[in-house]
């Protein structure tokens, strides 16, 4: 049995050659799937009828694909895969950055399609094991994996998803180097032991949100060519207390 059997998909997108071909395609896996041809249109559906996931074209009539997606991020934290032309880096960015969980560049196989949400829906649904401890890494940054809460001096923190299972992965780790590939099939999956873009992309975000400054990190430190090393805290304090 398909593990997307009844997953309720929105496609999104005005081309109805291509709103057919994933309908095809999805409906194959026994996803059920509602479409959309325009942003306004979309926001009612996902209102309406809450999907499991949302496929969105980014070049649409009315509403384009970022304002969509700038929208409904404001009100709600389901899965966005924008759909882009292959090789347009900028729109991958941007839809990253405005709150997508990933994207799928137009031409797309039937098996890239299914891959790119098993493993969207996976990194979703699927929270990360959770010790039962706080983290004191020092005076300024504390981590409760338990609660999913950051404290930056005393103050809370808000990570996406993804942010938090990148933090969770480097601090368990705290000490030693994690290649990109190694984070990327942690936190994204083993499908994307490639995509080291994702991974810069996401560890400038943690830097924004933990570091005191981001441009001379002292948490998250860069092994170039390498990958990323969490700072050793335990080696730290144990050292001071000496």
């Amino acid at each position: 049995m398909s593990e997307l059997k009844d997953k309720l998909i929105l496609v999104v997108d005005d081309e109805p050659r291509m709103v057919n071909f994933m309908r095809m395609n999805l409906e194959l896996e026994g996803c059920r799937v509602i479409s959309a041809s325009n942003g306004r249109e979309a926001l009612e559906k996902v209102r309406d009828e809450m999907p499991d996931v949302v496929l969105l074209d980014i070049m649409m009539p009315v509403m384009d694909g970022f304002e969509t997606l700038r929208r409904l991020r404001q009100a709600s934290s389901v899965p966005v895969l924008v759909l882009t032309a292959k090789d347009d880096e900028e729109d991958r960015i941007k839809g990253l950055e405005l709150g997508a969980d990933d994207y799928i560049g137009k031409p797309f196989s039937h098996r890239e399609l299914v891959s790119r949400i098993r493993a969207v829906l996976r990194r979703h649904y699927t929270p990360p094991p959770a010790p039962q401890t706080m983290v004191r890494v020092d005076d300024r940054l504390q981590i409760d994996f338990a609660r999913r809460e950051v404290l930056v001096n005393g103050e809370r923190v808000n990570l996406r998803p993804t942010e938090y299972r990148l933090l969770y992965h480097l601090v368990q780790n705290a000490g030693y180097v994690m290649t990109h590939e190694q984070l990327l099939s942690k936190v994204w999956g083993p499908e994307y032991r490639d995509e080291t873009h994702y991974l810069r992309l996401y560890i400038t975000y943690l830097r924004q949100k933990i570091e005191e400054d981001p441009a001379n990190p002292k948490y998250i430190l860069t092994e170039r060519g390498i990958g990323y090393r969490f700072v050793d805290f335990k080696r730290e304090v144990a050292s001071v207390e000496r």
